[in-house]
Formats: C-alpha cells, structure tokens, sequence
C-alpha cells in the first residue's frame, strides 16, 4: 500500500521495505550458498562432532534452482497485430535491444533470481549508446505497486547501488513514473538519515522497473522455489548427521574381555648412582588419582587376543545398522522431489531401465512449472520490450500488447522424431513449412534467419535459371526432378 507520493516519503517506505525483508531474504541466500541451520547435537559437543555437523550439509537448493532455469531459454520475440511483423532491415528493434543488451547471457540472472527469492528486477534505461536492460537484485531492490497482485507497472522503485559504511553513507537510486532520484541513507532503519536529491527525466512514461515474479498470490506476495523446501532441507540435513554420527562411531564391531585387567603402561627406572642412563627396573605410570594407567592395545585384523586366564571371556557388540538411516534420507528425498515438482531422477540418479514413456510421464509435473514460469516471466520480458521501444521512439512496438516472448524448446527428442512430426504436420495439415521452423529441436533464432537468407538467395539462382531455361525456347519452368529434363 503506497502510503505517501513525495518523493522523500516513496524513499523512505521503499527503503522501509527492504530492511523488513532483509532477514528473510538473507536466509534464503544463505541456504543457497550451503549456509545452513546446525543439526541438533548435545550441548556438550566436541570439535569431532562439529565436523560432523560441516560434513553433513548436503545442499539441494541450488538444484531446485537450475533444473526449471535450464528450460528458460527466451529464444525470440513476435510482434503482435499493433505493430509491423517484420522492418525493412530484417531485424526487430526489439530482438535488437535484446542483443544489445547482452540479454542472452543476463537473461539467466533474472531468471534465477526470481526462482530463488521469489523475484527480481530489471531497469530499461537510455544510455549513450540507446536503451539497455539489465538486472536488479532482489536483495537490494524494491518496488511499490497499488495492486501488488495484479499491477505489472510499479508506481516506484529503488535499488541500492552502495550499503551505508562508517565513512560513507548508502547511496540508491529510486524511479517513479517520470523521474529518477538519488537518494542517500545511513541505515535501513534510520527513516531520518534518508534524503533524496537530484530528480531528472527518466525519459519513459511510467516506472522502468520491472519485476519477474515466480508466483504471485492474490495478497501480493511473491515465494521461491527454496524458502518452501528449507525444512525438508532441514531434516535431510539432521539425517545425514545422524548417519556420520552412526558410521563413526558405531559401524563397526566392538570386542570386549571380561575378566582380565589391561595391562598398565610402564615406564623406566634409573636407578644406578653410578650409570645415570642404566635402566634398573619398570615402574606402572600413574594418573592424578595414583590410579596405574592402562596401555594402549592395537587390536586390528592381523593381531591375535588370548589371555592366560581360563576364566577370561571374549566377545563383541555388533555394529549399527545403516540401512535404516538411508532409506530414511532417500525418503526426504522424494518427498522434496514431489513437494518441488522435480523429477526424482534429477535427485536420486537412477535412470536404469526407463522406458522412454517412463521419463517422460516423470517430466510431466517439471513441464507444468516451467510453464506456469514462462507464462510470468514472458508477461515481463514483453513489457521490457515495450520499454526499450518507448525509449528508442518506436511508437507503434511501444504500444504492442499483443507482442508474444518465444521460449526455446528444451524437451529432449531426437532429431528424426521431430523431423518425422513436423513432415506429416506439413503434410497432413498443409501447414507451411517454414512456419514449422521454430519447432525444429534447439534451433535459435540466428539459426532461422540464416535458413530464410539462404532459401531466398536459393529462390532468387532458381528464378534466374527459369528465365534464362525460358528464354531458350521452353515454355515451362526447370523440372524440379532433373530426371525430367534428361528425358
């Protein structure tokens, strides 16, 4: 809720919001990076037990993470019915700006910084060398919106281009719909130390932030894919340390004697006036309390315990079971796969003897997310492009709602299924073939042009041939079958 317009009063909410969100924001950054809540462990723990603890991180976040990002590959961008399908030059002003912003690359920061927090950022702005995008931290930007739920437009935004020091206070820069404004700080907290100067045109008719939003619900708020797994993250973490804690100290077999006392550790007497260094006899070492100390004995596979003593006894403690604690941290497991909607192969590994319809019917859930994610972020990238257009004065793309993002095709087919597909599309529906394109496996959108420059240079030989076949006295064309001609 926008509580003031000034633009000190936007600076301070904005700010405002950033402090109440950084300890939340913090945590999930720290789970992604292996930073992780201690398992339990006795108070009275020693450093052996504590290297436990580091050892049993076992960090499935930034899995959770890549596996939808890999598959949100914007690949192209069509124009809608408000503006020209295609310039004179051949090339988008949109999919220019694109280029030119290095947005290929970028594009995989957004997108996984709006998995990761629940969303992120990008500012389109007018540079020396015209409009260029790029991305915004979730952990330094906010956004205001009247309806958080449904606007795509902020009414404004900040991001934070320097954290306040001892020396230096914090340095932001905040856009509203017409202007941008430095604003410095001393604290987060500190609404007093907040001040804004220098307003300027931005040069756009409304905020040039844009946020990407993994999934926003009717209140406004935006959630991740990590900050709902952190307890089971939690739990795999607590199994796994009670498995180390299990194997080393309990997975072996321990061997008892009953009846005997151990050995005491002996050490030399000098007791020749005469010859310092002589050894005269052996004496038991003993602790604080006179008690003698028992010496250490190396039993192992290649040593042989016998006693003298028939009344002496000998046997052993069976050791501790793992299994249990494995089934139980691959149980976690799949409950995180399915509460994440990530194929349990992706986690487990075992892909042995699965059929093709197999892989596929376990790709199902992860398609859905990935495009429940292509719907939010494509509405985003659309409005990116309206963006950058306004700014280069392209008015008719600056006001084209119907402009489509397209996203590359990462599901995994083999080249002749999909060639086998397209030809009987083709065939059967007399759809144009080279409408069918952009659903050849991984092709790009250079990769399309260059097709379409080839097959015209290849019209443009071919019609030169049927003139030149004409003006020799035939009334047709060259037969596309040069069996026929020979004939």
């Amino acid at each position: 809720m926008i509580e003031t317009t000034t633009p000190l009063g936007l600076a301070r909410q904005l700010l405002g919001i950033l402090y109440r969100d950084e300890q939340r924001l913090r945590r999930i950054d720290d789970y992604v990076q292996g930073r992780h809540d201690d398992p339990y462990m006795p108070a009275n723990s020693d450093d052996e037990y504590r290297l436990l603890v580091k050892r049993a991180v076992s960090n499935w976040m930034p899995l959770l993470i890549g596996t939808p990002a890999q598959a949100l590959y914007v690949d192209s961008f069509r124009r809608g019915s408000a503006a020209t399908s295609t310039p004179e030059g051949g090339e988008l002003p949109e999919w220019t700006h694109w280029q030119q912003s290095r947005l290929d690359a970028r594009q995989i920061a957004v997108h996984r910084g709006a998995l990761t927090y629940g969303h992120s950022f990008t500012l389109t702005e007018r540079t020396s060398k015209g409009a260029r995008t790029k991305g915004l931290s979730a952990m330094k930007t906010a956004a205001l919106f009247e309806d958080p739920a449904n606007d795509m437009v902020p009414f404004a935004a900040l991001t934070v281009v320097r954290w306040a020091s001892e020396d230096n206070p914090g340095k932001a820069r905040m856009w509203d719909g017409k202007n941008e404004y430095e604003v410095s700080f001393k604290s987060l907290a500190d609404e007093k130390s907040v001040k804004v100067h220098n307003g300027k045109r931005h040069g756009a008719s409304e905020c040039p932030v844009t946020r990407f939003a993994a999934a926003v619900d009717l209140e406004g708020r935006t959630v991740g894919v990590v900050e709902p797994m952190i307890p089971l993250q939690n739990r795999i973490n607590q199994t796994v340390f009670d498995l180390l804690v299990a194997q080393t100290y309990g997975s072996f077999k321990v061997r008892t004697v009953t009846g005997m006392a151990p050995p005491a550790l002996m050490k030399p007497v000098y007791g020749n006036p005469a010859d310092p260094t002589e050894v005269t006899d052996y004496e038991p070492v003993r602790d604080e309390q006179g008690r003698p100390v028992p010496a250490p004995i190396n039993a192992n596979a290649k040593r042989f315990l016998f006693a003298e003593d028939p009344d002496v006894k000998f046997s052993s403690l069976d050791e501790t079971p793992l299994t249990g604690f494995i089934e139980s941290i691959d149980m976690s497991i799949r409950h995180l796969s399915a509460i994440s909607q990530t194929p349990p192969h992706h986690l487990l590994g075992q892909i042995a003897n699965l059929s093709a319809e197999a892989l596929l019917a376990a790709e199902t859930a992860l398609s859905r997310k990935i495009e429940e994610f292509r719907k939010s972020f494509g509405e985003s990238w659309e409005r990116v492009f309206r963006l950058a257009a306004e700014l280069e004065g392209v008015t008719s793309s600056a006001e084209d709602y119907s402009g489509e993002v397209l996203w590359r095709d990462m599901e995994m087919r083999s080249l002749a299924q999909s060639a086998d597909g397209l030809g009987k599309l083709a065939e059967a529906l007399e759809i144009p073939k080279r409408g069918l394109w952009s659903r050849v496996p991984s092709v790009t959108k250079q990769e399309m042009d260059e097709w379409a420059r080839l097959r015209e240079e290849e019209d443009g030989e071919l019609a030169l041939a049927n003139a030149l076949y004409r003006a020799s006295g035939s009334s047709s064309d060259i037969p596309a079958d040069p069996g026929v001609a020979n004939e």
